[in-house]
């Protein structure tokens, strides 16, 4: 594999501390990479070194002449006063951009349900970051450097994003090197996991499964890592070994040594017993919402929904941006009325929240760490044992320095934390958690859900983080944006499939059905009365039937790269002639069906 970036002996100190000492590694071609380490050790100072953003204070980064690098930021770098089309495309007339399709299926995956003409100081900033990235992945660059993309991404923008990068760097075409603590998306992307800590870098093989089973691994091996850590790592090892995650994982080691690891492990939870516990703390009735519906801001957001939450319940939700997960958890908190049905609520029901902004720690900015945890309680049961507040802060990670910390000086992750703390140590026993893995490392990540796993009482989750809701919920519900909710046997994945069944057909809102959108209003904007209406509808139709045959080809096109990669390696020349021929057909069909796109535009651009 081809040489394309690296650093030599990179050191970089801040103050009194070193953040990197010494650091020598690079890209090659082929390249998936996804960086993790605790918040503050130097993931994303290490990327800028590496995109060329910033100077070390000793060492140097090299690249090979002809790289090119795109970078995508953490801050908003967009100018406000452009629109979202000439930030994204510049001066260039649409039907340039328009017959790409490379272009046209990032707009659709990304900005889809964006007003092309708004300013980019209008938009939400969620909105913001997906117009960067749109600009960003529509340009050739050889090697990719995403800082947090996943950020505002819901759980269809995050797999849109997994999809394209797959199929972007297909057959060793460049590298990207990635941040982000999305669990589910460096197992789903990465080829590689670097782990930086201690001002130092260690690479693993694979994606986030199998950087957890070569850390434990590691950790044996070593003998020097503290127990309580190493039980940490090793309960997660058992759930990944256990669960979803550990079928997508390949492990280059000894998977014997690792498995040696949680022979004696339990589940990650005694369902049974929490139930139990539940049951006695709550009684039978817990919440239940019965035939509500509620008109909010002109529109129906829920229509007729009943929901029956059962004594230690573990419910996941999942959503479209606006569907109205919030909401939902608002009405059971008793927070806002139903504009019809009601909300039935158990005797010994006492509730908490964990909502997205944690201003609720602004009443207790005069505090401390320790003395916030205090003030509510000195000792908590976790998991059938006695903790005291200092010990279960240490927990999710507040170090004794720390833990002395005044409140208006925590990071946004901090606040996080130390909010649900507050939370559990009011011994609530129906918690609601609202996009609870906002500025969390992946360390704390699994520590919180440690902390979750012995948590006896009804437990509502709502996250676009997929492995939080597989991994500590028992079963998940989705709002689709049509005022209904469903049950999802199938988990995530039958919702993204439900998703794209619903977009296809246009029976609920979505970037297909937005108005002012690049891939549906483009062209509409500068059309004439060239063509009648049934005309243009029929086009309409088939830009959209075309996109989706599109998409498919381009899935179809990964797999047989696949393919062909490992047949070459095997050396087994007829199968790979055998797949080549396969390939041309199908970028012949993909030829055929760019050129009625074409033509569909045309329709609706004369």
């Amino acid at each position: 594999m081809a040489h394309l970036l690296g650093g030599e002996n990179l050191t970089v100190s801040f103050a009194t501390r070193t953040v990197l000492d010494g650091v020598t590694l690079g890209l090659e071609d082929g390249d998936r990479i996804g960086m993790v380490g605790r918040n503050g050790d130097g993931k994303s100072t290490l990327m800028r070194l590496l995109a060329l953003r910033s100077t070390p204070d000793s060492g140097r980064v090299t690249k090979r002449g002809d790289v090119n690098i795109g970078y995508l930021d953490q801050s908003d770098v967009l100018d406000g006063d452009l629109t979202v089309g000439a930030a994204i495309v510049g001066d260039r007339a649409d039907h340039e951009w328009a017959a790409n399709p490379k272009i046209r299926e990032i707009m659709g995956g990304l900005v889809g349900d964006v007003d092309w003409h708004a300013n980019v100081h209008a938009l939400s900033g969620g909105q913001k970051r997906r117009v960067a990235l749109a600009k960003l992945l529509i340009e050739d660059h050889d090697v990719i450097m995403l800082d947090e993309p996943t950020n505002h991404l819901d759980v269809e923008g995050v797999a849109w994003l997994a999809r394209h990068l797959k199929t972007r760097w297909r057959a060793n075409q460049g590298a990207f090197l990635v941040v982000t603590h999305d669990r589910w998306f460096l197992d789903e992307v990465c080829n590689r996991t670097w782990e930086v800590h201690d001002a130092m870098v260690d690479p693993f093989d694979g994606g986030y499964a199998a950087y957890v089973l070569a850390r434990a691994e590691r950790d044996r091996m070593a003998s020097v890592v503290e127990s309580k850590r190493q039980q940490l790592v090793k309960k997660e090892l058992a759930w990944l070994r256990r669960g979803a995650p550990a079928r997508t994982s390949k492990p280059k080691f000894r998977i014997e040594a690792a498995n040696e690891l949680i022979e004696d492990v339990p589940a990650p939870r005694d369902s049974v017993a929490l139930s139990k516990m539940a049951t006695a703390r709550l009684g039978k009735d817990v919440l239940d919402l019965e035939n509500v519906s509620l008109d909010f801001d002109g529109r129906k957001l829920f229509d007729n929904v009943t929901l029956r939450l059962a004594p230690g319940e573990r419910l996941g939700l999942v959503g479209v941006n606006g569907a109205g997960k919030s909401t939902l958890l608002r009405l059971l908190n008793g927070e806002i009325d139903p504009s019809q049905g009601r909300l039935k609520r158990g005797k010994t029901v006492v509730t908490a929240v964990l909502s997205q902004d944690v201003q609720e720690l602004d009443e207790v900015s005069d505090l401390r760490v320790i003395e916030v945890i205090e003030r509510e309680k000195r000792s908590f049961a976790v998991g059938g044992r006695e903790m005291t507040a200092g010990q279960l802060v240490e927990q999710l990670g507040f170090t004794k320095q720390k833990q002395w910390t005044p409140v208006p000086d925590l990071s946004g992750g901090e606040r996080r934390r130390l909010q649900l703390l507050r939370l559990l140590v009011g011994e609530p026993n129906v918690l609601m958690l609202d996009e609870p893995t906002n500025d969390l490392d992946t360390d704390t990540l699994a520590a919180v859900e440690d902390v979750l796993d012995g948590w006896p009482g009804t437990l509502i989750v709502v996250s676009h983080d997929r492995y939080l809701l597989e991994r500590a919920t028992d079963h998940q519900m989705a709002l689709l944006g049509d005022g209904k909710l469903r049950g999802l046997p199938g988990g995530v994945d039958q919702y993204l499939e439900l998703r794209e069944a619903a977009l296809a057909s246009g029976t609920v809102p979505g970037p297909a059905a937005a108005g002012g959108s690049p891939t549906s209003g483009a062209a509409a904007a500068t059309a004439t009365s060239g063509a009648s209406e049934a005309e243009k509808r029929e086009a309409r139709k088939d830009l959209n039937r075309i996109d989706r045959q599109l998409g498919k080809i381009a899935q179809q096109e990964e797999k047989l790269h696949a393919q062909m990669a490992a047949k070459s390696e095997s050396g087994d020349f007829d199968a790979l002639s055998d797949l080549n021929a396969k390939l041309q057909e199908l970028l012949d069909e993909k030829e055929g069906l760019e050129l009625e796109w074409l033509e569909a535009a045309e329709v609706l651009g004369e």
